[in-house]
């Protein structure tokens, strides 16, 4: 973001002695893992709410699991005390896991049940934009060039979720859904940046997991979904895409993710967020049937400028 994001508390201690370059090999790789693999959750997930199984109780079930066999794995790797945390470690872990589990991909998954997984990956990219205003609140102040480079990707959304570029309309909810997602989203991430976490990511992102699914599994008990539930009914595909969700979607995207808070500039992270859109909107349109027109293609055109301006400007800052 800008030289004032120093400041800000990072979830990984980093060694003072060589600073880290924000395109190092190990931020590409994680970088590289959650444009593309985030990418296709949107598709995941619509597969999901659409083939019998309820959005709340579904992503509940993706993350505790998920969050369960990290822990294990964890446990495994360095003993049950690789898994202790302080007080403040578990409430940054219970509010980060409620704002971009529950908030964020929770709302995006009821969302889906109206909305093409395509529109809501193009609609989940104005999440930049609530860093930057959200930045602003909190009295960071971001690089000039970082600005325009969001509001150059904002104007692609923009012209990808006008009404009418996806085709029939789309429920006005389950747009509005998706826009509060990316400002729980955006939330939970700032705030991630100044609490007290876990110095292992992936202790975090486990406790992040359970926590914020079992929010979830308990939002889909008080929502009436589990009587609605029909598990005989679930047909394969529904399944296979919420085991992707698991093992794909959440073991090694999200912790990805929060493991590049801790490791490379905010707003470089949030270019997950343009990139996206054009993985989703190009694997809605091969397996999905959803529409492509022609507003698609300029509106990714716009947010592929936006990433490209948003990175350099990061490497050229040094953080």
């Amino acid at each position: 973001m800008s030289s004032h994001e120093s400041t800000l508390r990072s979830p990984v201690p980093l060694p003072s002695s060589s600073p880290r370059s924000p395109l190092s090999a190990g931020v590409v790789v994680a970088l590289l893992a959650v444009y593309l693999i985030w990418g296709s959750t949107y598709l995941a997930i619509r597969v999901v709410v659409t083939h019998g199984i309820p959005p709340l109780l579904g992503m509940g079930l993706r993350f505790v699991i998920a969050g369960l066999l990290l822990a294990t794995v964890l446990t495994v790797r360095g003993g049950a005390s690789s898994l202790r945390v302080t007080g403040a470690q578990l409430r940054t872990a219970t509010v980060v896991g409620v704002l971009l589990l529950f908030g964020g991909n929770g709302f995006v998954a009821v969302s889906e049940q109206v909305v093409p997984s395509g529109l809501a990956a193009l609609l989940v990219s104005t999440t930049p934009l609530w860093l930057v205003v959200l930045g602003r609140v909190v009295g960071e102040r971001p690089r000039a060039a970082s600005v325009v480079g969001t509001l150059i990707g904002f104007a692609g959304i923009v012209v990808l979720a006008r009404p009418g570029s996806q085709g029939s309309g789309v429920a006005w909810w389950g747009a509005a859904l998706i826009l509060l997602a990316t400002a729980c989203w955006a939330s939970g991430s700032l705030y991630s940046r100044r609490q007290t976490t876990p110095a292992d990511p992936f202790v975090a992102s486990a406790y992040q997991m359970m926590l914020g699914g079992a929010a979830l599994l308990i939002a889909g008990f008080v929502a009436g979904e589990a009587p609605a539930v029909d598990v005989e009914a679930v047909p394969a595909a529904g399944w296979w895409a919420l085991g992707y969700l698991v093992a794909v979607g959440s073991l090694i995207a999200y912790t990805a993710y929060f493991w590049l808070l801790g490791n490379a500039p905010l707003q470089l992270v949030s270019t997950y967020a343009y990139v996206n859109p054009v993985v989703a909107v190009a694997l809605g349109w091969a397996l999905l049937g959803e529409q492509v027109p022609v507003a698609v293609l300029v509106g990714g055109a716009l947010a592929v400028t936006g990433v490209a301006v948003v990175i350099s400007t990061e490497r050229r800052s040094g953080h």
